[in-house]
């Protein structure tokens, strides 16, 4: 494949062609999620997990950020890289920009970033100065805290009322992607198909417009997953083998399955 952008995104939404996301956080592994086909890479926040070994993503620095960000470049991927935005590094626009501005200098195409309407401001700021945005909605890990643990959200009409509203205003602000995490599959799929621009799920049933999974979770890595994790090591002789295996299933829809989503 050849260097994938928003715009390839985006021509494959509308032609109804699902995409795929891994998470990577070192030149090794981008190299490999990029020749299994995955359109996109996540270096996720969740490195605070999966790397290094707290029990959320709050602990992550932005040097973090960026240093693994750095890594998955080096890698060469022909894969579009998205960059998380670490726990309170973007509280206000002004924040936002000078740490997302780290992120693209350190290799990003895109930063991603946790929450609703507060963010309008601020992902229209970033948009506006060439820093593309993609947002997160539903279960945001980085504020599990408030949330009150990890638990599925917009299960109520008003939670999902809500979701939506955000959805609208946060395309609106001129979000490039989002990323819908552990909502009912009812719900993701009526926001997938409002919006004009990508949807990614994760624990957000079958009816989003691409898929992401942490890859340690779906090389079963990690020591507790989720419902919505599918182990593709299983019937796998090779790391390489479940990648394809992952990007193969989302294309032609078998993954994820019903046991997969939430109500």
């Amino acid at each position: 494949m050849g260097k994938i952008t928003i715009s390839t995104l985006v021509k494959m939404k509308a032609a109804g062609e699902k995409f795929v996301c891994i998470t990577a956080y070192d030149a090794t592994f981008s190299r490999l999620v990029s020749e299994a086909g995955a359109e996109t890479i996540l270096v996720g926040d969740s490195l605070g997990m999966v790397l290094q070994g707290h029990d959320s993503t709050i602990p992550v620095t932005l040097d973090h950020m960026a240093y693994h960000t750095e890594c998955v470049c080096r890698g060469a991927p022909q894969s579009l890289v998205i960059a998380d935005l670490p726990f309170m590094s973007y509280s206000t626009p002004e924040q936002a920009m000078a740490n997302a501005t780290r992120l693209m200098q350190a290799g990003a195409q895109m930063v991603k970033l946790e929450g609703g309407t507060w963010l309008s401001d601020t992902i229209s700021m970033l948009v506006e100065r060439g820093i593309p945005v993609c947002a997160h909605l539903g279960l945001t890990p980085q504020s599990v805290n408030a949330l009150g643990g990890f638990r599925v959200q917009g299960r109520t009409p008003k939670e999902a009322k809500s979701i939506l509203a955000d959805a609208v205003e946060i395309q609106d602000a001129g979000a490039s992607l989002l990323v819908l995490e552990c909502v009912p599959s009812h719900l993701a799929t009526d926001i997938s198909e409002k919006l004009s621009i990508p949807v990614i799920g994760i624990g957000a049933g079958a009816g989003t417009d691409a898929q992401v999974l942490v890859m340690h979770d779906m090389l079963g890595l990690s020591q507790h997953s989720a419902r919505f994790v599918q182990n593709f090591m299983t019937d796998s002789n090779s790391i390489q083998e479940a990648l394809g295996a992952f990007v193969q299933a989302v294309k032609s829809g078998a993954y994820p399955r019903e046991e997969h989503s939430y109500s």
